[in-house]
């Protein structure tokens, strides 16, 4: 192969230098096909990044209802609007707007949280898509 130098060392040895174009990529003399496994595990290392940093909007839902446009002009400071949620009910959690699971409102360091207790399967978040 032309990708290797064959140097000697002071002791005398041959020593073969790899060059910058044959790192990741080997070649099987045998069916002079070549292994890109080093190239292609870099490759999906990058697009498991790339993936891994797409931002998520995440909410939880306390509760719904609906009101007449008359009624949301009436609203006013101290207003109490009803929801359709029991108080100790699980919230809904959506991602990008999909129920992904569902939890119960925690307090974490003076702010609230939200603890699973109820994940969808991979089978109701396709369905919920449609």
């Amino acid at each position: 192969m032309e990708d290797k130098k064959d140097e000697t060392n002071q002791n005398g040895a041959s020593e073969v230098e790899d060059s910058p174009e044959s790192k990741g990529d080997t070649e099987d003399l045998s069916t002079g096909e070549k292994d890109q496994s080093g190239a292609q595990g870099a490759d999906d290392a990058k697009g498991l990044d790339f993936i891994l940093d797409i931002p998520l909007e995440v909410s939880v839902e306390l509760g719904r209802t609906e009101m007449l446009v008359n009624d949301l002009l009436q609203l006013a400071r101290g207003s109490i609007i009803e929801l359709s949620k029991l108080a100790d009910g699980p919230m809904d959690i959506y991602v990008n707007r999909k129920l992904f699971a569902r939890g119960e409102v925690v307090v974490v360091n003076e702010k609230f949280g939200i603890r699973l207790t109820d994940i969808m399967s991979p089978a109701e978040r396709v369905k919920s898509l449609n």
